[in-house]
């Protein structure tokens, strides 16, 4: 996944009045009284992959499941933070700084970038085989070993920002449809490679979650279940242009599986 943060851009996405304001949202009959939700994350929370134009350089987009649920509850107020291309650092460094004890709710994906996602991307859709399988090996590697530590500094981080916080952590799709038979370009073994990396990343972050209080997981994969890479209607990018949109729910996926799974979670 590419790094698109902005240096001199603000990361945050404006309360949810300026932002009707600019004739970007409109609020539904019913407002969410009393709820203060901030979107962190990564590209899959910022909605990379599921437009052709952002509203910044973190590549955020109004068809990203964050925007969508603030669209259509209207929260007392809404600040988007999630930036493609950010890892658990970068979350703890550039994005908590929207958390205050008034927040409610948090969302966010975060986890992919920090075992090399965009690595094991490159090497499986370019490389053989063999390369695939060794780079998903070092994430899930990576994932096991280094991952619960990271998770677990950003979580408490979060906590002592946000005391009072529903957190909705979303985990990241099973990228193929092992039920299809064939799928142009890419072998089995890649795809069932791809798909064991994602489960492991899932099940690490799914582990650290249940070790915080008030954090919440919510699983994707049945969401995207009929809508995999190689389905006929799949809402996922497959080798896509430009590159780091490869991988990256489009804007179905992120309506109709990951803005249930919030929705859900919340």
């Amino acid at each position: 996944m590419p790094r698109t943060r902005g240096k001199a851009l603000s990361r945050s996405l404006v309360a949810l009045a300026t932002a009707a304001a600019l004739g970007l949202l409109t609020a539904p009959a019913q407002a969410a009284s009393g709820v203060h939700y901030v979107a962190l994350g990564d590209s899959y929370s910022a909605g990379g992959g599921s437009s052709t134009t952002y509203l910044n350089d973190c590549n955020q987009s109004v068809n990203s499941y964050p925007y969508l649920y603030a669209r259509s509850t209207a929260p007392d107020s809404f600040s988007f933070q999630a930036c493609g291309g950010a890892d658990t650092t970068d979350v703890l460094n550039g994005q908590l700084g929207a958390l205050a004890t008034d927040t409610t709710l948090i969302s966010m994906t975060i986890g992919g970038n920090d075992v090399g996602l965009g690595t094991v991307m490159t090497s499986c859709l370019f490389g053989t085989d063999s390369a695939c399988l060794a780079a998903t090996a070092t994430a899930e590697d990576t994932a096991r070993a280094e991952l619960p530590g990271r998770l677990h500094t950003l979580y408490a981080a979060i906590r002592a920002r946000a005391p009072q916080a529903r957190v909705v952590v979303l985990g990241y799709p099973r990228f193929y449809d092992l039920a299809v038979s064939g799928c142009p370009g890419i072998s089995t073994t890649k795809r069932t490679a791809l798909d064991e990396g994602a489960d492991v990343l899932d099940g690490v972050i799914r582990e650290e979650v249940a070790a915080h209080e008030g954090f919440v997981y919510q699983d994707v994969t049945a969401g995207f279940a009929g809508h995999q890479l190689c389905d006929a209607d799949p809402w996922l990018h497959a080798l896509n242009w430009p590159i780091g949109q490869s991988f990256h729910p489009n804007a179905a996926g992120q309506a109709g599986a990951y803005l249930p799974a919030l929705r859900s979670g919340a």
